[in-house]
């Protein structure tokens, strides 16, 4: 199948990678030329913006920072919609809003082209894998249409319903994320100041009630998990500025739904604390650096 992907950032350059690997042809765009590079490197066609990208695609697909750079992918003189073909389906992969995919799927819709919003879930480890949970708003028949697609890139493609349903999804399990990873930090940080052994307390937790993936995967403590970025420094994985947007997300439509985050929103104001400090690249785990002495 032809396909347009556009954002090859540290999610999307892997994912196209993993759709070439499937056989299919893509034309790809991203602002930064050496991310184009490695793709045409691996067999894909770079073009200058994303209206040349969509020429001639059966499918086209986005993965971008934020809401703000969907709709200008989408809406430019030289976007998406400038160039698309009638009928050929829009899948956003990106985490935004869920007021903001409804957004972009009436602007599709208006000129006859299905839209999908479709965050995902496994960090760039799933992403290389192609393991990744893609959490798919759509409806039934455009889920089925994309569906093939997205197993040559995930390993759970999950349909959550209507447009904007994915982002729904996709918020509240990183507002569990972001809470649980707090809370492990917390109580890690407070049983080894009381003098517990830290790999003897976190398998406890690990085997009891607190048991959770952001303690016995994940586990911010160093040393605890083989792997996991607490051993390297906290480089690589996930974000910390990355986790601060979702928390954010999750917050404004909380508001916009009348319905309370309290814990929501002090774990944002935790990551931005973090953030504040300069940690914003670090994975989210270092959130256990606001309570370890440096």
């Amino acid at each position: 199948m032809n396909i347009a992907f556009i954002g090859l950032g540290n999610m999307g350059g892997p994912m196209a990678h993993n759709l070439l690997k499937a056989g299919h042809a893509l034309r790809v765009f991203d602002l930064n030329p050496g991310a184009m590079q490695a793709l045409a490197a691996a067999g894909a066609q770079a073009v200058v913006s994303p209206r040349a990208a969509v020429e001639g695609a059966e499918c086209v697909f986005t993965m971008l920072p934020a809401a703000a750079h969907v709709r200008s992918v989408l809406t430019s003189e030289e976007g998406v919609l400038a160039g698309i073909g009638p009928d050929v389906p829009l899948v956003d992969c990106s985490t935004v809003d869920p007021a903001s995919a409804l957004a972009c799927a009436e602007l599709a819709g208006r000129q006859g082209n299905p839209f999908a919003d479709a965050p995902v879930s496994g960090g760039t480890g799933g992403a290389a894998a192609g393991s990744l949970t893609f959490m798919v708003g759509a409806t039934p028949a455009l889920f089925e249409r994309i569906g093939p697609l997205l197993t040559c890139m995930g390993k759970n493609i999950v349909h959550c319903g209507d447009v904007g349903m994915g982002q729904v999804a996709k918020i509240c399990n990183n507002l569990v994320l972001g809470v649980s990873m707090a809370a492990v930090a917390e109580a890690m940080s407070l049983g080894t100041a009381l003098g517990i052994d830290a790999t003897i307390l976190a398998g406890i937790i690990n085997t009891s009630s607190g048991r959770c993936w952001s303690s016995d995967t994940y586990n911010p403590y160093p040393g605890i998990v083989e792997g996991a970025p607490a051993g390297r420094g906290y480089s690589g994985g996930f974000g910390v500025d990355l986790m601060l947007k979702d928390l954010g997300l999750a917050t404004c439509a909380a508001k916009s739904a009348h319905q309370p985050a309290f814990m929501g929103a002090q774990a944002e104001q935790l990551y931005q604390a973090l953030s504040q400090r300069g940690d914003g690249r670090l994975d989210f785990s270092a959130i256990i650096k606001l309570y370890r002495p440096s």
